[in-house]
């Protein structure tokens, strides 16, 4: 399944718990990379205009906004999500909080074709936070940062965070928490399933599964289900499962330096800079478009 379906209100709600858990260190790292490094980068790159994909709260996006209105550039904020709802009340908060600051939230599926409004402030900042970029399997993502790259001008960028590769160990932990949110998040794309589609799943039939896949490299979820049961979706039919057999819901794909490079060379991008926090567990690239 398509991951984007964990986001509606309920779902964005979870997963803004779970960015809160010990086991959950992505957005700790990201968050320490945010404020060590944008206050100079901002001062340097002096954008008018962030626009963020997979927006969410905004609440790591606050530290770049900060920033841009530190150094006097910031003129106007694009949060971009599927969920519409928690999009909305994102844009109030940011528009209470930065008075002056134009706020123009999107509505879009960031795996299909997406387009940023006329008239929109340059230089333009987009920036791609959390792991976000792992979910897409590589020809998905290569496809993402193509558009990406064609919303980009000269003196434009791209900022995007990574995962890194790192012990299975700490990668399996944050994607099995003690409090059991992650498999909260994970079973919630059934009640979406249900409610979008007229399905009948039964969440609490389906176990949650995360486990790190060595050879590609990423954390695969799944749904396991508990018994031989037999699902109808109005649209598709009869969908039998037997005792033990799985929905895979999400992939996480893990980097390093090397593939983000070659990904972005792909794109039509360059790398302009690399960032990680202390421990070495996140990154954060800057990109740019490759001339001609």
């Amino acid at each position: 399944l398509p991951p984007k379906y964990f986001y509606d209100h309920r779902g964005s709600e979870l997963f803004e718990q779970i960015t809160q858990l010990p086991e959950y260190y992505l957005t700790r790292a990201e968050r320490e990379i945010l404020e060590r490094w944008m206050p100079g980068l901002m001062a340097e790159l002096r954008p008018r205009s962030l626009a963020e994909l997979g927006a969410g709260s905004a609440r790591k996006s606050r530290i770049i906004l900060d920033a841009m209105r530190a150094s006097g550039s910031a003129a106007m904020y694009l949060p971009i999500d599927v969920s519409g709802t928690f999009l909305s009340d994102t844009a109030r908060q940011v528009r209470s909080e930065y008075p002056g600051l134009a706020v123009r939230p999107q509505v879009a599926d960031i795996s299909r074709e997406f387009l940023l409004p006329d008239g929109v402030p340059r230089p333009l900042l987009v920036a791609f936070l959390g792991s976000t970029i792992g979910n897409f399997h590589p020809a998905g993502a290569l496809k993402l940062l193509r558009q990406i790259r064609a919303t980009l001008q000269n003196g434009d960028h791209l900022l995007l965070g990574v995962d890194l590769r790192k012990d299975p160990a700490r990668l399996t932990a944050a994607y099995n928490d003690s409090r059991g949110l992650t498999a909260e998040f994970n079973r919630n794309v059934l009640r979406v399933l249900n409610q979008e589609l007229g399905a009948d799943f039964d969440p609490a039939s389906f176990e949650h599964r995360a486990f790190y896949n060595r050879t590609a490299h990423r954390i695969e979820m799944h749904l396991v289900s508990c018994c031989d049961q037999l699902v109808t979706i109005p649209a598709i039919g009869e969908i039998t499962f037997t005792a033990g057999e799985t929905i895979r819901t999400e992939i996480s794909c893990k980097y390093d330096r090397d593939t983000v490079t070659d990904l972005f060379s792909d794109a039509g991008l360059r790398l302009d800079a690399w960032e990680t926090d202390s421990e070495g567990l996140f990154a954060l690239a800057l990109g740019s478009i490759v001339a001609g």
